[in-house]
Order: structure tokens, then sequence, then C-alpha cells
């Protein structure tokens, strides 16, 4: 699975079907844990938004519950730019309902520092005061720069500080799966 921003794997990961196996046993751990009837699950631009819609619909499949599903874009919520000199358009947070008094399942692909996932949060309390925010990743690959712990994870994959983790989507990329790569970013 070479990807065009990290080159050739060092690694394949997952494939589709493990991924598909991971998400299942996220939701269903979700099911046994959660009151679903107040569940908003909301993604993290790009792949934490296809993630958390699959998600939401393997809850629907075995509860027959349907939990809204958002977005949310955390470009002028990091913290390792300043906001004046992003080139970025505005998007507004396309969160399903008041998050106010919800539980909030927030969705990413890859935990690594966690300042993502605080930029995040973020962006949803400025939207409403959340009785609960959980994180779901697909991947935990260490290396913390925050006190963040992923509530669900689909796999935990210990990384050296040089490697990375790829992600790829059928709903972005035209098939699933997961790589380990090895050295810089081709960005």
């Amino acid at each position: 699975m070479a990807n065009l921003i990290y080159g050739i794997p060092k690694a394949q990961l997952m494939a589709g079907d493990a991924m598909n196996r991971a998400l299942t046993r996220m939701a269903h751990e979700m099911m046994e844990q959660l009151d679903l009837t107040n569940v908003v699950f909301v993604g993290i631009r790009r792949r934490g938004v296809p993630l958390a819609k699959r998600l939401a619909s393997i809850i629907d499949k075995y509860e027959h519950v349907r939990c809204p599903v958002g977005e949310v874009d955390i470009a002028m919520y990091r913290d390792d730019r300043d906001p004046t000199e992003l080139k970025v358009k505005v998007q507004e947070k396309l969160l399903p309902d008041d998050v106010t008094g919800r539980t909030v399942i927030l969705v990413d692909d890859v935990l690594h520092t966690g300042r993502t996932v605080r930029a995040a949060m973020d962006a949803i309390l400025d939207q409403g005061r959340a009785a609960r925010i959980c994180l779901a990743v697909l991947i935990d690959r260490g290396h913390r720069e925050l006190p963040i712990r992923a509530d669900f994870v689909g796999k935990n994959v210990p990384t050296a500080i040089s490697e990375h983790i790829g992600v790829m989507m059928e709903e972005i990329d035209g098939g699933d799966g997961v790589a380990l790569y090895d050295g810089r970013m081709n960005r």
C-alpha cells in the first residue's frame, strides 16, 4: 500500500477486514459502556469522519439506535501555528445537534501527541457543554505530549518517533488499510 505522503510502507498493520473487526469491537465496547440514546459522534476531519460514520452504522446495525454523526475541523484551534498566519478557509463545525448534556464520542484515525484531540475538544466545547467527551481512535501510537488517553482503541502500535502511521479509508482513498512508514513525511 504505497502512500503519496509517506512513500513505501515498512509494515502493513491492517487491511480492510482487520479494520472492520477493530471497528466492530470498538462499537461493541461502546454499546456495553454507554447510554447510546445520548451519544453524538464527532469525527475529526479528515479520516475521523468516515470512521465516526462507520462506528455509528455498526451500532445502528446491532442496537437499532441511530446516533447522530458530525464533524469538526481543528485548523483554527491548533496550538502549533499562529491563527493569523494560517492560510486556511474557516469551515463551520458541522455538529449534528446541540452537544450540551450529551455524550460526545470524538473519533480520529491516529492518536499521537494528543494535540489534535485537545484542539478538537476546544472546538466542541465552543459549541456547548458536553456531559462527557470520550475518545475513539483506530490506532494509538504513543508519544503523548499532553495527558490524553483514548477510551476506545482499535489497535495499539508502539512506534519510534521517526516512524509514521498512514491510514487509508475507502471513502477518501479508495481502499482501507493501515501501514507503518519509516522516515520523514513528504509533505
